[in-house]
Parts: structure tokens; C-alpha cells; sequence
């Protein structure tokens, strides 16, 4: 498997930009200006780059998150929609993947559902399955059929929709860390968060969302 890249934004300070989402080709490569976060292979320890695109990425989502904590004040529980339609071959999946998350944290859920805030979609691409949004509730997962093949393809899934309620890479973690993707190698068979992960989550869309804390974000790279 090809390690995945990440397409960094010009200008990560401004954000992420995503075009196009819904016309997105089942085999498409990143938009230009695209926030990437990708599965990676075994013993890829990460670059500066990717590490600073991690960082990005938590930013957009934490910036779409606000926004949809704002419209609804007093929200406690923030329910993020997703459309599988677009990855018919990796249904099973994604619904374990939403199970998986749902029966984890307690202050966000992914429901199934038109109007999606993210989308997911499959096909082949060099760079194996990423995630990318652009921070404004947005965005689309992409599973590569030949990466979830070799690796096993709920914990594909379940750790790109990790990004998505905005979680990082952490790519020198073990198997039992689902954000360390495809460093374990093949052999691992975890798609579940564990005790660090499902705590992250909860504590940054408590009571509907945190305030976003650039300090702690920082530690789990």
C-alpha cells in the first residue's frame, strides 16, 4: 500500500477549503487547497508537514463544530449527519463504524441521513482512504478498495470518521489506539477507540462543544 498524502492549504491559518463535495468522482484526488488526513501504512512515523495539516484539520472541525453549537444554544448533544450512499460496497462498515463511535462518547452522535454534514464516498486512489472537510460543517470521508482490502476495513473506517469529530493522526501509536491507523501494520484488527480517544472526543463537544484549546490539541501529536 502507498502511503497516503496530505494536500496542505496555502495558507493553513485561513483554514481549509474543500470544492465540489458533492460532484466528487468516486476516484477523485484531494481538491486543490484540501485538507487531507489519510490512513497510513506501517512504520510511518509522520512528517512536520502532516503534523502541522493534523493541526489544521482539528481546527476546521472544532470551527464547523461552533458553528452548529451557535444555532442551537443549550445544545448538549450535537448530532452529526452523514451520507453513506455515495460507498455502497463499505456499508456494513460505516454502520459499524457508527456504532462503534455512538456506544463510545456520549456528547456527539452520527446518524445516517440526508443533508449530511459529511459524505462518504470509494473508489481507487494511490494515496489510500483520507478524510477532508473544510470547517464549515462540510466534508467527505474516502475509502480506497485496495487499502481495506489489506487492512482491516471497519478500523479504516472507523478511524477516518475519527477525524471527522476531530481527532488527529497519531501515527507511532499502538494497535490499540485507533488513531495510529495503519501503524500497527496489517495484523491489527482494532476499530475501536480506546480510554484516551473516547475521552478526547467527549470533552471537546461537551455540552455541546469546548471552547477550542490550541494548547492541549497539541499534545497528542
Amino acid at each position: 500500500m502507498n502511503r497516503s498524502t496530505m494536500v496542505l492549504s496555502a495558507a493553513l491559518g485561513l483554514g481549509l477549503a474543500v470544492s465540489g463535495l458533492t460532484a466528487l468522482p468516486a476516484s477523485a484526488a484531494t481538491p486543490a487547497g484540501a485538507g487531507a488526513q489519510g490512513y497510513t501504512p506501517s512504520s510511518y512515523a509522520g512528517s512536520a508537514a502532516e503534523k502541522a495539516g493534523n493541526q489544521a484539520f482539528f481546527e476546521a472541525v472544532m470551527k464547523s463544530a461552533k458553528a452548529k453549537a451557535a444555532k442551537s444554544p443549550g445544545l448538549k448533544v450535537v448530532t452529526v449527519t452523514y451520507d453513506p450512499s455515495s460507498a455502497p460496497r463499505f456499508a456494513s462498515q460505516i454502520a459499524s463504524s457508527a456504532q462503534i463511535w455512538n456506544s463510545s462518547v456520549r456528547n456527539v452522535q452520527l446518524r445516517a441521513g440526508s443533508n449530511a454534514d459529511f459524505r462518504y464516498y470509494e473508489g481507487n486512489d494511490s494515496r489510500g482512504s483520507y478524510a477532508s472537510t473544510d470547517g464549515h460543517g462540510r466534508g467527505y470521508i474516502f475509502l480506497d478498495y485496495r487499502q481495506n482490502q489489506q487492512y482491516n476495513s471497519t478500523r479504516v473506517t472507523a478511524h477516518e470518521t475519527g477525524h471527522v469529530l476531530g481527532l488527529p493522526d497519531h501515527y507511532s501509536g499502538p494497535c490499540s489506539e485507533l488513531m495510529s491507523g495503519g501503524g500497527p501494520g496489517p495484523s491489527c484488527q482494532n476499530a475501536n477507540p480506546n480510554a484516551a480517544e473516547r475521552s478526547r472526543v467527549n470533552a471537546l463537544w461537551a455540552n455541546g462543544l469546548t471552547a477550542f484549546d490550541k494548547d492541549t490539541s497539541t499534545k497528542i501529536h
